[in-house]
Protein backbone atom coordinates (compact mmCIF):
# COMPACT_ATOMS: atom_id res chain seq x y z
CA UNK A 1 0.00 0.00 0.00
CA UNK A 2 2.89 2.37 0.73
CA UNK A 3 4.26 1.87 -2.79
CA UNK A 4 0.83 2.66 -4.27
CA UNK A 5 0.53 5.70 -1.99
CA UNK A 6 3.97 6.98 -3.09
CA UNK A 7 3.16 6.39 -6.77
CA UNK A 8 -0.11 8.35 -6.56
CA UNK A 9 1.65 11.17 -4.64
CA UNK A 10 4.27 11.41 -7.40
CA UNK A 11 1.52 11.49 -10.04
CA UNK A 12 -0.23 14.36 -8.22
CA UNK A 13 3.03 16.33 -7.92
CA UNK A 14 3.77 15.87 -11.62
CA UNK A 15 0.23 16.84 -12.65
CA UNK A 16 0.20 20.00 -10.49
CA UNK A 17 3.37 21.48 -11.91
CA UNK A 18 4.08 24.85 -13.52
CA UNK A 19 2.15 24.16 -16.79
CA UNK A 20 -1.11 23.57 -14.90
CA UNK A 21 -0.55 26.63 -12.69
CA UNK A 22 -0.11 28.70 -15.85
CA UNK A 23 -3.26 27.37 -17.55
CA UNK A 24 -5.46 27.64 -14.43
CA UNK A 25 -4.31 30.97 -13.00
CA UNK A 26 -2.78 32.52 -16.10
CA UNK A 27 -5.77 31.41 -18.17
CA UNK A 28 -8.21 32.68 -15.54
CA UNK A 29 -6.45 36.07 -15.40
CA UNK A 30 -6.55 36.27 -19.19
CA UNK A 31 -10.34 35.68 -19.14
CA UNK A 32 -10.79 38.26 -16.37
CA UNK A 33 -8.85 40.92 -18.28
CA UNK A 34 -10.46 40.09 -21.65
CA UNK A 35 -13.96 40.63 -20.28
CA UNK A 36 -12.80 43.74 -18.33
CA UNK A 37 -14.30 42.55 -15.02
CA UNK A 38 -17.77 42.99 -16.62
CA UNK A 39 -19.63 40.15 -14.80
CA UNK A 40 -18.45 41.46 -11.40
CA UNK A 41 -20.49 44.61 -12.01
CA UNK A 42 -23.68 42.51 -12.20
CA UNK A 43 -23.56 40.56 -8.93
CA UNK A 44 -26.97 41.99 -7.95
CA UNK A 45 -28.44 40.81 -11.24
CA UNK A 46 -26.85 37.37 -10.71
CA UNK A 47 -28.64 37.08 -7.35
CA UNK A 48 -31.93 38.13 -8.99
CA UNK A 49 -31.49 35.40 -11.62
CA UNK A 50 -30.70 32.89 -8.87
CA UNK A 51 -33.89 33.84 -7.00
CA UNK A 52 -35.94 32.93 -10.09
CA UNK A 53 -36.88 36.42 -11.31
CA UNK A 54 -36.06 35.49 -14.90
CA UNK A 55 -37.18 31.83 -14.87
CA UNK A 56 -39.20 30.67 -17.86
CA UNK A 57 -40.78 27.22 -17.80
CA UNK A 58 -40.72 27.01 -21.59
CA UNK A 59 -36.91 27.27 -21.69
CA UNK A 60 -34.83 24.19 -22.52
CA UNK A 61 -33.28 22.30 -19.59
CA UNK A 62 -34.00 20.01 -16.67
CA UNK A 63 -33.52 22.07 -13.49
CA UNK A 64 -33.84 25.68 -12.26
CA UNK A 65 -30.95 28.15 -11.86
CA UNK A 66 -31.14 27.65 -8.09
CA UNK A 67 -31.10 23.87 -8.36
CA UNK A 68 -28.16 24.03 -10.80
CA UNK A 69 -26.13 26.18 -8.39
CA UNK A 70 -27.01 24.08 -5.34
CA UNK A 71 -26.22 20.87 -7.23
CA UNK A 72 -22.81 22.33 -8.15
CA UNK A 73 -22.32 23.72 -4.62
CA UNK A 74 -23.28 20.43 -2.97
CA UNK A 75 -20.24 18.99 -4.74
CA UNK A 76 -17.89 21.95 -4.14
CA UNK A 77 -19.11 22.97 -0.68
CA UNK A 78 -17.90 19.80 0.90
CA UNK A 79 -14.89 18.33 2.59
CA UNK A 80 -12.62 20.63 0.56
CA UNK A 81 -13.91 23.45 2.76
CA UNK A 82 -13.36 21.63 6.04
CA UNK A 83 -10.57 19.12 5.45
CA UNK A 84 -8.94 20.71 2.38
CA UNK A 85 -8.36 24.04 4.16
CA UNK A 86 -6.96 22.19 7.18
CA UNK A 87 -4.56 20.27 4.90
CA UNK A 88 -3.42 23.56 3.30
CA UNK A 89 -2.74 25.24 6.66
CA UNK A 90 -1.06 22.16 8.15
CA UNK A 91 1.38 22.01 5.21
CA UNK A 92 1.69 25.62 4.06
CA UNK A 93 0.73 27.74 7.06
CA UNK A 94 -1.72 30.68 7.05
CA UNK A 95 -0.27 32.09 3.80
CA UNK A 96 -1.79 29.26 1.77
CA UNK A 97 -5.24 30.75 2.53
CA UNK A 98 -4.36 33.99 0.71
CA UNK A 99 -3.57 32.03 -2.45
CA UNK A 100 -6.87 30.16 -2.08
CA UNK A 101 -8.55 33.59 -2.17
CA UNK A 102 -6.62 34.52 -5.32
CA UNK A 103 -7.75 31.23 -6.84
CA UNK A 104 -11.38 32.05 -5.93
CA UNK A 105 -11.46 35.56 -7.43
CA UNK A 106 -9.92 34.31 -10.66
CA UNK A 107 -12.17 31.25 -10.40
CA UNK A 108 -15.30 33.43 -10.43
CA UNK A 109 -14.34 34.63 -13.89
CA UNK A 110 -13.46 31.10 -15.02
CA UNK A 111 -16.80 29.76 -13.76
CA UNK A 112 -18.63 32.54 -15.62
CA UNK A 113 -17.00 31.49 -18.90
CA UNK A 114 -17.30 27.71 -18.47
CA UNK A 115 -20.96 27.78 -17.36
CA UNK A 116 -21.87 30.18 -20.16
CA UNK A 117 -20.24 27.81 -22.66
CA UNK A 118 -22.11 24.88 -21.10
CA UNK A 119 -25.41 26.52 -22.15
CA UNK A 120 -24.13 28.16 -25.34
CA UNK A 121 -22.87 24.87 -26.76
CA UNK A 122 -25.17 22.23 -25.41
CA UNK A 123 -25.07 18.94 -27.28
CA UNK A 124 -27.19 15.80 -27.43
CA UNK A 125 -26.34 12.42 -26.02
CA UNK A 126 -26.91 9.12 -27.89
CA UNK A 127 -30.59 9.15 -26.83
CA UNK A 128 -31.18 12.67 -28.13
CA UNK A 129 -31.30 14.33 -24.69
CA UNK A 130 -29.88 17.86 -24.35
CA UNK A 131 -26.62 17.85 -22.33
CA UNK A 132 -24.01 20.39 -21.22
CA UNK A 133 -20.45 20.29 -19.95
CA UNK A 134 -16.85 20.64 -21.19
CA UNK A 135 -17.02 17.53 -23.40
CA UNK A 136 -20.00 19.02 -25.24
CA UNK A 137 -18.75 22.59 -25.55
CA UNK A 138 -15.45 21.18 -26.84
CA UNK A 139 -17.11 19.14 -29.60
CA UNK A 140 -19.96 21.59 -30.37
CA UNK A 141 -17.90 24.77 -30.06
CA UNK A 142 -14.55 23.67 -31.48
CA UNK A 143 -15.70 20.85 -33.76
CA UNK A 144 -15.30 17.08 -33.95
CA UNK A 145 -11.57 17.32 -34.67
CA UNK A 146 -11.16 18.30 -31.01
CA UNK A 147 -12.80 15.05 -29.88
CA UNK A 148 -9.55 13.72 -28.25
CA UNK A 149 -9.68 16.66 -25.82
CA UNK A 150 -13.31 15.84 -24.95
CA UNK A 151 -12.39 12.17 -24.46
CA UNK A 152 -9.47 13.13 -22.16
CA UNK A 153 -11.84 15.19 -20.01
CA UNK A 154 -14.44 12.41 -19.84
CA UNK A 155 -11.96 9.63 -19.02
CA UNK A 156 -10.36 11.76 -16.28
CA UNK A 157 -13.85 12.66 -15.06
CA UNK A 158 -14.72 9.01 -14.44
CA UNK A 159 -12.06 8.94 -11.68
CA UNK A 160 -12.16 12.63 -10.71
CA UNK A 161 -15.87 12.37 -9.91
CA UNK A 162 -15.40 9.51 -7.45
CA UNK A 163 -16.34 10.47 -3.86
CA UNK A 164 -13.32 8.82 -2.22
CA UNK A 165 -11.91 11.93 -0.48
CA UNK A 166 -15.26 12.95 1.03
CA UNK A 167 -15.95 9.42 2.21
CA UNK A 168 -12.44 9.09 3.65
CA UNK A 169 -12.80 12.27 5.70
CA UNK A 170 -16.34 11.53 6.87
CA UNK A 171 -15.16 8.09 8.03
CA UNK A 172 -12.23 9.70 9.85
CA UNK A 173 -14.56 12.20 11.53
CA UNK A 174 -17.02 9.52 12.70
CA UNK A 175 -14.14 7.46 14.08
CA UNK A 176 -12.30 10.32 15.81
CA UNK A 177 -15.34 12.15 17.19
CA UNK A 178 -17.74 9.32 18.01
CA UNK A 179 -16.33 5.82 17.98
CA UNK A 180 -12.76 6.08 19.33
CA UNK A 181 -13.74 8.09 22.46
CA UNK A 182 -16.46 5.50 23.15
CA UNK A 183 -14.03 2.60 22.68
CA UNK A 184 -16.03 1.25 19.74
CA UNK A 185 -13.42 1.54 16.99
CA UNK A 186 -12.22 -1.80 15.59
CA UNK A 187 -10.02 -0.70 12.68
CA UNK A 188 -10.77 -1.94 9.16
CA UNK A 189 -14.00 -3.64 10.25
CA UNK A 190 -15.45 -0.34 11.54
CA UNK A 191 -14.32 1.57 8.44
CA UNK A 192 -15.98 -1.04 6.22
CA UNK A 193 -19.28 -0.83 8.14
CA UNK A 194 -19.28 2.98 7.77
CA UNK A 195 -18.51 2.58 4.06
CA UNK A 196 -21.36 0.11 3.57
CA UNK A 197 -23.79 2.45 5.37
CA UNK A 198 -22.78 5.43 3.20
CA UNK A 199 -22.97 3.31 0.05
CA UNK A 200 -26.56 2.31 0.92
CA UNK A 201 -27.67 5.92 1.58
CA UNK A 202 -26.02 7.11 -1.64
CA UNK A 203 -27.57 4.34 -3.72
CA UNK A 204 -31.10 5.29 -2.58
CA UNK A 205 -30.64 8.85 -3.90
CA UNK A 206 -28.41 8.60 -6.98
CA UNK A 207 -30.30 5.74 -8.59
CA UNK A 208 -33.24 8.17 -8.72
CA UNK A 209 -31.45 10.40 -11.28
CA UNK A 210 -30.77 14.14 -11.53
CA UNK A 211 -34.27 15.18 -10.45
CA UNK A 212 -33.90 13.50 -7.08
CA UNK A 213 -30.27 14.67 -6.72
CA UNK A 214 -31.09 18.34 -7.41
CA UNK A 215 -34.16 18.36 -5.13
CA UNK A 216 -32.17 16.79 -2.30
CA UNK A 217 -29.25 19.18 -2.84
CA UNK A 218 -31.47 22.27 -2.96
CA UNK A 219 -32.76 21.38 0.53
CA UNK A 220 -29.45 20.24 2.07
CA UNK A 221 -27.05 22.93 0.81
CA UNK A 222 -28.68 26.04 2.38
CA UNK A 223 -29.11 24.16 5.67
CA UNK A 224 -25.51 22.96 5.82
CA UNK A 225 -24.09 26.39 4.95
CA UNK A 226 -26.18 28.05 7.69
CA UNK A 227 -25.28 25.45 10.32
CA UNK A 228 -21.56 25.66 9.56
CA UNK A 229 -21.57 29.46 9.30
CA UNK A 230 -23.26 29.80 12.72
CA UNK A 231 -20.84 27.36 14.39
CA UNK A 232 -17.73 29.14 13.10
CA UNK A 233 -19.07 32.60 13.98
CA UNK A 234 -19.43 31.38 17.59
CA UNK A 235 -15.76 30.28 17.56
CA UNK A 236 -14.67 33.66 16.16
CA UNK A 237 -16.70 35.56 18.77
CA UNK A 238 -15.04 33.52 21.54
CA UNK A 239 -11.62 34.44 20.15
CA UNK A 240 -12.54 37.91 18.86
CA UNK A 241 -9.45 39.50 20.46
CA UNK A 242 -7.05 37.59 18.14
CA UNK A 243 -9.13 37.53 14.94
CA UNK A 244 -7.55 40.74 13.46
CA UNK A 245 -4.05 39.42 14.23
CA UNK A 246 -4.60 36.13 12.38
CA UNK A 247 -6.47 37.78 9.51
CA UNK A 248 -3.39 39.97 9.00
CA UNK A 249 -1.13 36.89 9.28
CA UNK A 250 -2.85 35.32 6.25
CA UNK A 251 -1.54 38.23 4.13
CA UNK A 252 1.94 38.53 5.63
CA UNK A 253 2.56 34.78 5.63
CA UNK A 254 1.53 34.50 1.97
CA UNK A 255 4.92 35.92 1.00
CA UNK A 256 6.93 34.32 3.81
CA UNK A 257 8.51 30.90 4.22
CA UNK A 258 8.26 30.87 8.01
CA UNK A 259 5.66 28.17 8.30
CA UNK A 260 6.17 26.22 5.09
CA UNK A 261 7.29 22.66 5.64
CA UNK A 262 6.82 21.14 2.16
CA UNK A 263 8.82 20.92 -1.06
CA UNK A 264 10.18 23.96 -2.85
CA UNK A 265 8.67 25.10 -6.14
CA UNK A 266 10.03 27.55 -8.69
CA UNK A 267 13.28 27.50 -6.72
CA UNK A 268 11.73 28.73 -3.48
CA UNK A 269 9.27 27.89 -0.75
CA UNK A 270 7.03 30.89 -1.51
CA UNK A 271 6.26 29.26 -4.85
CA UNK A 272 5.34 26.10 -2.95
CA UNK A 273 2.85 28.01 -0.79
CA UNK A 274 1.34 29.60 -3.90
CA UNK A 275 0.96 26.23 -5.62
CA UNK A 276 -0.49 24.64 -2.50
CA UNK A 277 -3.06 27.43 -2.09
CA UNK A 278 -4.06 27.25 -5.77
CA UNK A 279 -4.27 23.44 -5.60
CA UNK A 280 -6.46 23.45 -2.50
CA UNK A 281 -8.50 26.36 -3.88
CA UNK A 282 -9.15 24.43 -7.08
CA UNK A 283 -10.04 21.37 -5.01
CA UNK A 284 -12.48 23.48 -3.01
CA UNK A 285 -14.29 25.50 -5.70
CA UNK A 286 -13.41 23.43 -8.81
CA UNK A 287 -13.18 26.53 -11.02
CA UNK A 288 -11.58 25.54 -14.31
CA UNK A 289 -11.82 21.82 -13.53
CA UNK A 290 -15.04 21.33 -15.50
CA UNK A 291 -17.36 19.57 -13.08
CA UNK A 292 -19.72 22.47 -12.30
CA UNK A 293 -20.49 23.23 -15.99
CA UNK A 294 -22.04 19.75 -16.21
CA UNK A 295 -24.60 20.78 -13.57
CA UNK A 296 -25.08 24.30 -14.97
CA UNK A 297 -25.46 22.85 -18.45
CA UNK A 298 -28.71 21.21 -17.30
CA UNK A 299 -30.24 24.54 -16.19
CA UNK A 300 -33.60 25.52 -17.63
CA UNK A 301 -32.59 28.66 -19.55
CA UNK A 302 -32.08 29.90 -23.09
CA UNK A 303 -29.75 32.72 -21.94
CA UNK A 304 -26.18 31.41 -21.55
CA UNK A 305 -24.93 34.57 -19.81
CA UNK A 306 -27.52 34.21 -17.04
CA UNK A 307 -26.21 30.79 -16.12
CA UNK A 308 -22.65 32.11 -16.23
CA UNK A 309 -23.58 34.81 -13.72
CA UNK A 310 -25.21 32.28 -11.39
CA UNK A 311 -22.21 29.95 -11.62
CA UNK A 312 -19.90 32.86 -10.78
CA UNK A 313 -21.45 33.03 -7.30
CA UNK A 314 -20.13 29.52 -6.53
CA UNK A 315 -16.45 30.32 -5.77
CA UNK A 316 -17.51 33.40 -3.78
CA UNK A 317 -19.73 31.30 -1.49
CA UNK A 318 -17.42 28.31 -1.44
CA UNK A 319 -13.92 29.75 -1.02
CA UNK A 320 -14.20 33.43 -0.09
CA UNK A 321 -16.80 32.78 2.63
CA UNK A 322 -16.80 29.15 3.81
CA UNK A 323 -13.09 28.35 3.38
CA UNK A 324 -12.16 31.63 5.07
CA UNK A 325 -14.36 30.79 8.04
CA UNK A 326 -12.72 27.37 8.38
CA UNK A 327 -9.24 28.89 8.12
CA UNK A 328 -9.93 31.52 10.79
CA UNK A 329 -11.43 28.90 13.13
CA UNK A 330 -8.26 26.80 12.83
CA UNK A 331 -5.93 29.81 13.20
CA UNK A 332 -7.56 31.68 16.11
CA UNK A 333 -7.82 28.55 18.25
CA UNK A 334 -4.10 27.84 17.78
CA UNK A 335 -4.62 24.16 16.97
CA UNK A 336 -2.65 24.49 13.72
CA UNK A 337 0.49 24.97 15.87
CA UNK A 338 -0.36 22.80 18.88
CA UNK A 339 -1.81 19.73 17.13
CA UNK A 340 -0.25 17.10 14.87
CA UNK A 341 -3.68 16.37 13.39
CA UNK A 342 -4.37 16.91 9.70
CA UNK A 343 -7.46 17.11 7.52
CA UNK A 344 -10.82 16.99 9.23
CA UNK A 345 -9.28 16.06 12.60
CA UNK A 346 -7.51 19.45 12.74
CA UNK A 347 -10.79 21.29 12.15
CA UNK A 348 -12.44 19.09 14.80
CA UNK A 349 -9.70 20.12 17.25
CA UNK A 350 -10.56 23.79 16.62
CA UNK A 351 -14.26 23.19 17.32
CA UNK A 352 -13.46 21.16 20.43
CA UNK A 353 -11.11 23.86 21.78
CA UNK A 354 -13.77 26.58 21.58
CA UNK A 355 -16.88 24.56 22.37
CA UNK A 356 -15.90 21.58 24.54
CA UNK A 357 -18.15 18.53 24.14
CA UNK A 358 -20.78 20.08 21.83
CA UNK A 359 -18.33 21.64 19.34
CA UNK A 360 -17.09 18.43 17.79
CA UNK A 361 -20.62 17.02 17.52
CA UNK A 362 -21.81 20.18 15.77
CA UNK A 363 -18.93 19.81 13.34
CA UNK A 364 -19.77 16.15 12.80
CA UNK A 365 -23.34 17.15 11.86
CA UNK A 366 -21.93 19.68 9.36
CA UNK A 367 -19.46 17.16 7.98
CA UNK A 368 -22.18 14.55 7.54
CA UNK A 369 -24.36 16.95 5.53
CA UNK A 370 -21.40 18.34 3.53
CA UNK A 371 -20.12 14.88 2.64
CA UNK A 372 -23.39 13.11 1.95
CA UNK A 373 -24.65 15.91 -0.31
CA UNK A 374 -21.33 15.74 -2.20
CA UNK A 375 -21.81 12.01 -2.66
CA UNK A 376 -25.08 12.65 -4.47
CA UNK A 377 -23.80 15.33 -6.88
CA UNK A 378 -20.53 13.76 -7.96
CA UNK A 379 -22.33 10.66 -9.22
CA UNK A 380 -24.18 12.87 -11.71
CA UNK A 381 -20.87 14.16 -13.10
CA UNK A 382 -19.52 10.64 -13.51
CA UNK A 383 -22.62 9.41 -15.32
CA UNK A 384 -22.38 12.35 -17.76
CA UNK A 385 -18.81 11.34 -18.59
CA UNK A 386 -19.84 7.68 -18.92
CA UNK A 387 -22.74 8.62 -21.19
CA UNK A 388 -20.46 10.67 -23.47
CA UNK A 389 -17.89 7.88 -23.77
CA UNK A 390 -20.05 4.77 -23.95
CA UNK A 391 -23.58 5.94 -24.79
CA UNK A 392 -26.46 7.12 -22.61
CA UNK A 393 -27.89 3.61 -22.26
CA UNK A 394 -24.76 2.56 -20.35
CA UNK A 395 -24.50 5.54 -17.99
CA UNK A 396 -26.22 3.71 -15.11
CA UNK A 397 -23.29 1.25 -14.98
CA UNK A 398 -21.14 4.06 -13.56
CA UNK A 399 -23.37 4.33 -10.48
CA UNK A 400 -22.44 0.81 -9.38
CA UNK A 401 -18.73 1.54 -9.86
CA UNK A 402 -19.29 4.79 -7.94
CA UNK A 403 -21.03 3.04 -5.03
CA UNK A 404 -18.21 0.47 -4.86
CA UNK A 405 -15.62 3.29 -4.67
CA UNK A 406 -17.27 4.49 -1.43
CA UNK A 407 -15.96 1.35 0.26
CA UNK A 408 -12.45 2.09 -1.05
CA UNK A 409 -12.59 5.68 0.24
CA UNK A 410 -13.70 4.55 3.68
CA UNK A 411 -10.87 2.02 4.13
CA UNK A 412 -7.77 3.79 2.72
CA UNK A 413 -5.48 6.68 3.74
CA UNK A 414 -6.16 10.42 3.44
CA UNK A 415 -2.98 11.09 1.45
CA UNK A 416 -3.80 8.43 -1.13
CA UNK A 417 -7.34 9.71 -1.68
CA UNK A 418 -6.50 13.42 -1.89
CA UNK A 419 -3.59 12.79 -4.27
CA UNK A 420 -5.73 10.53 -6.47
CA UNK A 421 -8.43 13.17 -6.91
CA UNK A 422 -5.85 15.95 -7.32
CA UNK A 423 -4.24 14.03 -10.21
CA UNK A 424 -7.46 13.56 -12.16
CA UNK A 425 -8.69 17.08 -11.42
CA UNK A 426 -5.50 18.28 -13.09
CA UNK A 427 -6.18 16.09 -16.14
CA UNK A 428 -9.75 17.46 -16.32
CA UNK A 429 -8.53 21.07 -16.08
CA UNK A 430 -6.29 20.83 -19.15
CA UNK A 431 -9.07 20.26 -21.76
CA UNK A 432 -11.56 22.47 -19.88
CA UNK A 433 -9.28 25.52 -19.74
CA UNK A 434 -7.84 24.98 -23.24
CA UNK A 435 -11.31 25.00 -24.82
CA UNK A 436 -12.52 27.87 -22.62
CA UNK A 437 -9.60 30.13 -23.60
CA UNK A 438 -10.09 29.37 -27.32
CA UNK A 439 -13.86 29.99 -27.12
CA UNK A 440 -13.57 33.08 -24.87
CA UNK A 441 -14.23 35.62 -27.69
CA UNK A 442 -17.63 34.02 -28.33
CA UNK A 443 -18.58 34.36 -24.65
CA UNK A 444 -17.44 38.00 -24.62
CA UNK A 445 -19.58 38.71 -27.70
CA UNK A 446 -22.64 37.08 -26.04
CA UNK A 447 -21.97 39.02 -22.82
CA UNK A 448 -21.88 42.38 -24.60
CA UNK A 449 -25.19 41.64 -26.34
CA UNK A 450 -26.83 40.41 -23.11
CA UNK A 451 -25.68 43.30 -20.90
CA UNK A 452 -26.66 45.86 -23.56
CA UNK A 453 -30.17 44.30 -23.68
CA UNK A 454 -30.31 44.44 -19.89
CA UNK A 455 -29.27 48.09 -19.92
CA UNK A 456 -31.95 48.95 -22.51
CA UNK A 457 -34.56 47.05 -20.48
CA UNK A 458 -33.73 49.06 -17.37
CA UNK A 459 -33.97 52.32 -19.31
CA UNK A 460 -37.38 51.25 -20.68
CA UNK A 461 -38.60 50.31 -17.19
CA UNK A 462 -37.57 53.73 -15.84
CA UNK A 463 -39.47 55.47 -18.65
CA UNK A 464 -42.58 53.39 -17.95
CA UNK A 465 -42.29 54.24 -14.27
Amino acid sequence: MKNIDDFIANMASAAWGLPLLIILIGGGLYLLIRIKFLPFRYLGHAIAVLRGKYDNESDIGEISHFQALTTALSATVGMGNIAGVAVAIAIGGPGAVFWMWVSAVIGMSTKFFTATLAILYRGKDSEGEIQGGPMYFITEGLGKKWMPLAILFSVAGLIGALPVFNVNQLTQAINDILLKPAGLYEGFKTDLIIGLSLATITALVILGGLGRISKTASKLVPAMVLLYFTSVIIILIIHIDVVPEYFKLIFTDAFSANFFKGDAFLGGVIGGIILLGIRRGAFSNEAGIGTAPMAHGAAKTNEPIREGLVAMLGPAIDTLIICTLTALAILVTGVWQSSDANGVSLTASAFEESMPTIGKYGLLACIAIFSISSLFSYSYYGTKCMSFLFGAKNKHIYNYFYILSILIGATTSLSMMINLIDTFFALMAIPTMTATIILAPRVIKEAKIYFEKLKQRKIAEKKDF
